[in-house]
């Protein structure tokens, strides 16, 4: 695997950290906007179980970090699934978790090394909640900013680059499941009626990737 030779940030047990940190305020931030988008389609929770989780995954990083950042992952995987209710708990932990497990014990990982740790992750998720995209699910907005991450890394962008194409990914990804009847998952048993919100899952993964983005902007500027 070649590393990319542009200018970026540091994947190490730092940038996870601080990008936790940025994650679980933007959670705190949006938790209203998510539940209010499960209202309709969900348990109208979503909002509120991921705050729960992030709240309590960064209080555990930060009481005793991990030395390297699939150590943090690891942990934060393992916090969300003890504390968030709901599917979200299982799948996010599972994503994190993979992920963390995926980057071993390095103490810092090169772009490629990162995306292929998250792309781990996201087969995962698949695996375990039976999805694919266009089912109006979290992998709506996973796998799109998955695959701009990659093509980004190619072309011989640095991971900020790349990580911003991912947000706007993730960011389409979430939008387009607006007109999606959901396949899997709590919405899947509103049936047709699933049709026309957009799918909170979906819209919680944007918004994580959104974290990492800032995180490496913030790296770099």
């Amino acid at each position: 695997m070649n590393a990319s030779t542009a200018p970026g940030p540091v994947v190490d047990a730092d940038f996870v950290r601080r990008w936790l940190a940025t994650a679980a305020a933007v959670v705190d931030r949006e938790a209203d906007r998510l539940t209010e988008l499960d209202s309709p389609i969900g348990d109208a929770d979503h909002g509120s179980n991921l705050r729960r989780g992030f709240t309590a995954a960064h209080a555990a990083v930060e009481q005793e970090p991990p030395q390297t950042p699939g150590g943090v992952l690891t942990l934060v995987g393992a916090q969300l699934i003890s504390t968030v209710g709901g599917a979200a708990g299982p799948l996010y932990g599972t994503l994190l978790r993979r992920a963390g497990k995926a980057l071993g014990d390095g103490t810092a990982a090169t772009p490629e090394e990162f995306r292929d740790a998250l792309r781990t992750g996201v087969e995962a998720v698949g695996k375990l909640g039976g999805a694919v995209p266009g089912d109006k699910t979290m992998l709506d907005a996973l796998v799109p900013a998955v695959e701009a991450l990659s093509f980004a890394l190619d072309a011989g962008s640095g991971l900020a680059d790349g990580l911003a194409a991912a947000r706007i990914a993730a960011d389409e990804g979430a939008s387009a499941t607006v007109p999606l009847q959901a396949r899997k998952g709590r919405a899947s048993y509103l049936g047709a009626r699933s049709i026309g919100h957009q799918d909170p899952g979906a819209t919680s993964a944007a918004l994580l990737v959104a974290a990492f983005a800032d995180t490496a902007a913030e790296a770099v500027a």
